[in-house]
């Protein structure tokens, strides 16, 4: 698998919340941060390890091989360190395409998946 980009910031919520948000986005009591482009499509839960680790299929149907590996680490203020790496067993993605596939993980993530928390 080649590594093409990744990216780790802190989430308020401790891992096990994180990890159930990753793991069950669309659950009833959740509140809505998937929220996907008309050129995205939901990713499938690959593996994931409780806490501490998930694995997303390709949300993008133009990269269908593509994984993302989600790391979750606690930090001393009960909040979480979450990384994405995006993986591939194909051809690295031009820089373009790097640049937009980063940015939307980003986007989801640390804007609307951190919102969804209330912060």
């Amino acid at each position: 698998m080649i590594e093409f980009g990744s990216r780790a910031r802190k989430l308020p919520p401790p891992p096990s919340v994180v990890w159930q948000s990753l793991t069950e986005p669309r659950r009833p009591t959740a509140r809505p941060w998937l929220m996907l482009l008309p050129d995205e499509v939901e990713p499938a839960v690959l593996a994931a390890t409780e806490p501490h680790h998930v694995v997303w299929s390709s949300p993008w149907p133009s990269r269908p091989n593509d994984q993302i590996h989600f790391e979750l680490t606690a930090v001393p203020d009960g909040e979480t360190l979450l990384k994405f790496t995006l993986l591939t067993p194909d051809e690295a993605p031009d820089q373009s395409k790097i640049g937009h596939l980063r940015r939307r993980l980003n986007q989801l993530l640390f804007a609307d998946l951190r919102f969804s928390y209330g912060q």
